[in-house]
């Protein structure tokens, strides 16, 4: 029986419609219509080849599975707006932060816990923020958040979270373990229960002992520039980021300097690659390849890193409405989102505001084919690509 194709989730955030598609062919396999996913909270690999993701407008932490006719598997109530979304290593418990939304400065509190095994779930009071989170295994599950000014990794036993009575009280974490305040991207390394927080000053790292986090050494970017961003390539057991120089004025866009960071855990060396002026941010893994795009007024590509650390650019083509010289590359312009599983040679690029995913063949850089959508992309959508037991899972962190 010939294996099953991957298939691509596409998520138009602002027009509130979900695509599952399988690559590179583009049938529909799933569609969700007036369901508007939290961009920030990402699509979650778990076993099987499904994901989980954040309606933000409805409140609800959705379960899909597009190997099945009703696609959604599971819909639980959750509090929003969904700042990040990850799971222990097994893909049963789940935790959802709350973050900004469309205000001006954080706002909420709130934290949700879930069981998708017994379909439990409770909302708690932490501290008011944007914070990260990952959620160690075992036993006895942590709830690991990463707060900001004060900067903090703080402790918390799932069960105790998930036993909580009504009324969203407040939860006092088992440790603080102290971070710098300017924290922002998150991993972890399940089988060697580590958790990793992107820093100005390097990736902090914890290791588990018991009920609590040991501190070890920082990982030191090793440039003037810094990560935002922070992921684990279940490949190859290595951390991976996008470091950004240069002035932080976001009208100086065009000049900021982009280098591919990544760190192996097995040898605690660190890499770097150059990849050009201009806005990196996300990545994705393909099964030899890892892929960045790279936006800029004097022309958008996508970038292909293989495992020898050669550069293959391939050239996109222009979005109306992208970012321009003089304006910021956030606030009402068009953007790209990339996709990839580690199971594939394929690469997924969105071309927002045209309804377009260009099917980048890794091996080759060519473009094989282009699925053109009955939704315009604004912002550039988000996608997440998937293979049934393509490992991806292995990354119980929110993308």
């Amino acid at each position: 029986m010939p294996a099953a194709p991957p298939v691509l989730f596409v998520s138009d955030h602002v027009e509130g419609s979900v695509l599952a598609l399988t690559v590179p062919d583009g049938a529909v396999v799933g569609r969700l219509t007036g369901r508007h996913l939290s961009e920030h909270a990402g699509f979650l690999a778990l076993p099987g080849g499904r994901v989980a993701c954040v309606d933000d407008r409805r409140g609800e932490l959705l379960v899909l599975d597009p190997y099945t006719e009703e696609f959604v598997e599971r819909a639980v109530p959750v509090a929003v707006p969904a700042e990040h979304l990850a799971c222990d290593p097994s893909g049963r418990r789940l935790a959802v932060t709350t973050g900004l939304g469309k205000n001006g400065v954080p706002w909420s509190d709130l934290l949700t816990v879930v069981d998708l095994a017994t379909g439990e779930a409770a909302r708690v009071r932490t501290r008011v923020g944007e914070p990260g989170v990952t959620v160690l295994g075992g036993d006895e599950p942590l709830v690991v958040l990463r707060h900001r000014e004060p900067g903090a990794l703080a402790v918390h036993r799932f069960a105790d979270l998930l036993s909580a009575p009504p009324g969203c009280p407040p939860a006092t974490p088992r440790q603080l373990l102290p971070l710098p305040d300017d924290g922002h991207g998150d991993a972890q390394a399940p089988g060697a229960e580590v958790v990793f927080a992107a820093t100005g000053e390097g990736v902090h790292r914890a290791r588990r002992e018991g009920d609590a986090l040991a501190a070890e050494a920082a990982i030191p970017w090793g440039a003037p520039a810094r990560g935002w961003y922070l992921r684990l390539d279940t490949r190859r057991q290595t951390l991976w980021s996008t470091l950004r120089g240069g002035d932080p004025d976001p009208l100086r866009w065009p000049e900021w300097t982009n280098q591919a960071w990544r760190h192996d855990l097995g040898t605690d060396r660190t890499h770097r690659t150059e990849l050009g002026p201009g806005l990196v941010f996300r990545l994705a893994f393909a099964r030899r390849h890892t892929a960045f795009t790279r936006i800029h007024p004097d022309g958008d590509e996508l970038v292909l890193l293989d495992a020898d650390d050669t550069v293959r650019r391939v050239p996109l083509p222009a979005m109306d409405g992208a970012p321009r010289r003089g304006g910021t590359p956030w606030e009402g312009v068009q953007r790209r989102a990339v996709a990839a599983s580690p199971g594939s040679d394929w690469i997924a690029v969105t071309r927002g505001g045209h309804g377009e995913v260009h099917l980048v063949d890794a091996e080759t850089g060519h473009e094989a084919a282009r699925l053109r959508l009955d939704t315009a992309l604004q912002h550039g959508g988000h996608m997440t690509l998937r293979g049934r037991d393509d490992g991806a899972e292995g990354d119980p962190v929110g993308r």
